[in-house]
């Protein structure tokens, strides 16, 4: 199934639009596949002079940027790099990250994503399956020696060093480099390491090959919680289609005025669009933190009056739960979006209030680029929801038990989504290419209902559902039912075995900074909410939850051994 062909089908079969379509959003409006280096000149020419990094102080202009991705691209085609290359960046949130980016995209390249927490063996799992041929990575010790293993093991050829200190600005670099030298790696001299400085001293003029929205721009691994992780391919269509969808939403925003918080990483699919790609597109300035901490956000959101503030559920809810947090310093947000996981009503609720500031939720999976639902801005929206679709997405509600059946309105089945911004499959994976599509309908593995407006309302994921008895219980209606109760911070509810029914959901809770609940006060304020069967059969309390890597909260640690945890 390719990208075009969704395309065609979408144009031909679209429906009308949901009934509370925000009136500011064109639905019909006209999506141009391009190629992300087309995007990237035209926002340097428009933006020249503007900002558009901001990294610990150290600031590069939109021409600063062009100037580094050039050189970047002289040196990278003198490595060998061109059209059919896999370049695989285990970086943090830098300006080199965005210039490897797009001067990769410029020769031809496909870029893979790495975690650069991930283990040796978890990125050499990933380069070897996504062909990877040269990695660039910093000269942190921590990221660097599992990198510099992977050559050791013979599965790259070739290591570009980033001089991390280089980024900073000058005061902070000469702390760095003074009292962080033992973090600073010995990067060997010749051989398959290169360094930056080498790298860019060969002039900005490089091959310019044609390239086609169809090509693969980036490899974009799932996260792999079930079975071994897959590598997405996503094209210069998807990705620029997807931006144009999510700017047709963002009415009111300023072309070349934003300033955006870059604090989930680049490597994820949610950052990689709707934070680094959005901002370059539209002329924004980048806040780039290497890593969440939350009181440098704070710091950082307060001086440089930032503007837009994307993130997942457990950074808005450590925002409202800071208990030094002034509602001053977060007066200059005008667009908080949530996404990554599901966002709980009373969080949504109290930062609003904290902020002023309106926080919508959004939906999207990395096979779809990823951004496909979002709450309005302005006018009605639904508490629990996760939107609407954005322009030129078709959605159905498909049976469980039969996917080329749609559901009535209102009624439970999976998500099924058809668009422009669909993966054109998974790398070397045909047959788990069609088992995701139903025609043109992306699969998507959650289960949830429709109503009659057109907003999308998540019950939960397909793999996450437990069944009690023969019935299907849902852990996200339990864990907003125990969000409620003002003692708890985070909740996640995982299903456990049990010997009558089969499986009962345990809960598992953080509480608040002071404050104090025991299982059984819990459980009787749940008696109310939830039915009988679906009352946790336990609850254990903990100081932290797991959580992924971008700061979303994590079942697979918690599930047990055996039959249940699948």
């Amino acid at each position: 199934m390719t990208s075009a062909a969704n395309s065609r089908e979408c144009q031909q079969s679209r429906p009308v639009p949901p009934r509370a379509y925000p009136p500011e959003v064109a639905w019909d409006a006209p999506l141009n596949p391009s190629t992300l280096p087309e995007i990237f000149d035209q926002a340097v020419k428009r933006f020249g002079p503007k900002r558009c990094t901001n990294f610990l102080g150290q600031v590069l202009t939109y021409d600063e940027l062009a100037a580094m991705t050039d050189e970047i691209a002289a040196g990278l085609a003198r490595q060998g790099i061109g059209v059919g290359s896999h370049i695989g960046l285990v970086l943090p949130n830098t300006p080199f990250f965005i210039a490897f980016f797009y001067a990769g995209l410029k020769l031809g390249a496909t870029i893979v994503n790495f975690n650069p927490l991930y283990t040796v063996d978890e990125l050499a799992q990933q380069a070897k399956d996504a062909e990877v041929t040269v990695m660039v990575t910093v000269d942190i010790a921590a990221v660097f020696d599992k990198v510099g293993e992977l050559v050791n093991r013979g599965l790259i050829e070739k290591v570009i060093v980033c001089p991390f200190a280089s980024a900073l600005p000058p005061v902070k670099r000469l702390l760095f480099t003074t009292f962080k030298r033992k973090e600073t790696a010995a990067v060997p001299a010749g051989g398959a390491f290169v360094r930056l400085q080498e790298l860019r001293s060969h002039g900005r003029s490089y091959p310019k090959p044609d390239l086609d929205p169809q090509d693969i721009a980036v490899l974009q691994y799932t996260g792999g919680t079930t079975g071994t992780p897959k590598g997405v391919m996503l094209t210069h269509a998807n990705l620029t289609i997807n931006l144009q969808q999510v700017r047709l939403w963002f009415h009111g925003v300023a072309d070349g005025e934003e300033r955006m918080m870059a604090i989930l990483p680049f490597f994820h699919v949610f950052a990689l669009t709707g934070v680094m790609n959005f901002s370059i597109a539209y002329g924004f300035e980048m806040i780039l933190m290497p890593r969440f901490n939350l009181i440098e956000a704070l710091r950082l959101i307060r001086r440089t009056r930032a503007t837009i503030l994307p993130g997942v559920p457990t950074i808005f809810g450590a925002i409202l739960n800071h208990r030094g947090v002034d509602p001053s310093d977060l007066a200059s947000l005008k667009f908080c979006i949530s996404g990554g996981a599901p966002l709980p009503v009373e969080i949504r609720k109290g930062f609003e209030k904290l902020s002023g500031c309106r926080l919508v939720e959004g939906y999207g999976l990395s096979e779809t680029s990823p951004v496909t639902n979002i709450n309005p801005f302005t006018g009605p929206s639904r508490d629990g929801s996760i939107g609407l679709p954005v322009p030129g997405t078709i959605e159905q509600i498909r049976s469980l038990d039969d996917p080329t059946q749609v559901m009535p309105t209102g009624e439970i089945g999976e998500l099924c989504i058809a668009g422009p911004q669909v993966m054109k499959g998974y790398w070397k994976q045909p047959q788990e290419t069609a088992k995701v599509f139903t025609g043109n309908f992306l699969r998507t593995g959650d289960v949830g209902y429709m109503d009659e407006d057109g907003f999308v309302f998540l019950v939960d994921r397909i793999k996450d559902i437990i069944i009690a008895s023969g019935y299907k219980v849902y852990p996200r209606r339990i864990e907003e039912a125990v969000h409620e109760h003002p003692a708890v911070a985070e909740v996640t509810v995982i299903g456990i075995p049990d010997a009558y029914r089969g499986e009962a959901p345990k809960a598992f809770v953080k509480l608040r900074d002071d404050a104090s609940v025991t299982e059984r006060e819990l459980l009787e304020f749940l008696r109310p909410r939830l039915s009988k069967i679906e009352l946790p059969s336990a609850i254990e309390f903990r100081g932290e939850l797991p959580k992924t890597l971008i700061g979303k909260l994590s079942k697979k640690e918690l599930r047990p051994a055996g039959p249940a945890a699948s």
